[in-house]
């Protein structure tokens, strides 16, 4: 496709011409499918759509994020093109990190990994709540494992930043859980840019009783002991629930100081389920698993408030982002970079362009 042909395509500003794709085609014929089974299909289809010269051409266009100077952060040491990145979840084994590079994400979460492959929970496991922009899902670290992903970051793209979510096997008593995340930040140290603890998912049994304080201190200074004694260091941040109380977020500002981890990734699903617009019947229906979206948006963002006035370190702020507002509202809270997730769903792959635009204005 011409140079030419691409710049006289005037109404496809601001990624219109990928939205339009997906919200008028793609999304569409997705939410006929499976939730699980649209994911997958969908970016595959968005990796073909890449290789063909025409629509390729087009899409890099349309998606393709032009960064302005006061777009840039510098957080734990990372120097980032711009604030919004994907949450762990969406590419779980790292194997569309060029594709997700293409649609202008400043950095990537892949993950929750754990060090050996696991199926997960049983299916279905993750449905929409299209009432309320959100999702539900019970997904159970369902992962290749550890020794897969490295192979594939060894090939990861150039100047994308990447993050390590790592987990627990879902077989691991908690006793030695420590274990499980050890094995993934030796595994994963060499690869990664930065990791992220995550303890507070509610689809693994007994995942979250390691967000009390001492467990969680243990857990963070034996992978902190193994950080200090490599020649590069990389930022640990720690993913939390919305559903901590204040005493709870109390203990995690305590524990950030006396770890010396760089921050908190705030926060992950809920179990709650107030204020959703789907019927109640058609929610019992759906059964347990964490909810995410704009459902959580609100909650999320007390979260952020609530530890950017009790301490100072650095804060991912996710949970109902999905335009530029939503962004905005996280950083305006305290959070100093923005992830999203459950927005790429519902706002599609132009998600960073409209994002950044809200925040310029």
């Amino acid at each position: 496709m011409s140079t030419c042909l691409l710049t006289s395509l005037p109404s496809m500003r601001a990624a219109s011409f990928g939205d339009l794709i997906y919200r008028r085609f793609l999304r569409p014929l997705a939410f006929l499918m499976d939730p699980e089974k649209a994911h997958y299909r969908t970016m595959g289809l968005f990796r073909l759509a890449l290789k063909t010269p025409f629509f390729g051409g087009i899409l890099r266009h349309s998606l393709g994020v032009t960064t302005a100077p006061g777009d840039a952060a510098e957080v734990a040491g990372l120097k980032f093109p711009h604030r919004i990145g994907l949450a762990a979840g969406f590419d779980k084994d790292g194997k569309w990190l060029k594709e997700l590079s293409t649609m202008g994400f400043a950095f990537v979460e892949v993950g929750t990994i754990t060090p050996k492959a696991q199926a997960g929970n049983p299916k279905p496991r993750l449905f929409r709540l299209k009432e309320d922009r959100g999702l539900i899902n019970r997904m159970g670290f369902n992962n290749g494992g550890l020794e897969g992903l490295v192979e594939r970051l060894k090939d990861r793209p150039k100047g994308l930043i990447v993050g390590g979510n790592i987990g627990r096997n879902k077989v691991t008593p908690n006793e030695k859980a420590s274990d499980d995340y050890l094995t993934c930040f030796k595994g994963l140290h060499p690869y990664v840019d930065y990791f992220a603890v995550n303890v507070s998912s509610p689809n693994t049994p007994g995942l979250r009783e390691l967000q009390d304080r001492a467990p969680l201190t243990a857990l963070l200074n034996r992978l902190q002991e193994y950080n200090r004694a490599q020649e590069v260091q990389r930022p640990v941040f720690l993913k939390i629930a919305p559903d901590l109380s204040n005493a709870q977020l109390d203990d995690i500002v305590g524990l950030v100081a006396d770890t010396g981890i760089e921050g908190v990734i705030a926060t992950n699903t809920t179990i709650s389920r107030e204020g959703l617009q789907m019927p109640g019947a058609q929610v019992e229906a759906v059964g347990a698993g964490g909810l995410s979206g704009a459902p959580v948006r609100k909650r999320s963002t007390e979260v952020v408030r609530y530890l950017r006035d009790r301490g100072d370190f650095a804060i991912i702020g996710v949970g109902g982002v999905e335009d530029g507002p939503s962004a905005q509202e996280k950083i305006d809270a305290g959070a100093d970079l923005v992830q999203v997730y459950s927005g790429m769903v519902y706002t599609g792959p132009g998600i960073v362009r409209t994002c950044l635009s809200g925040l310029r204005n």
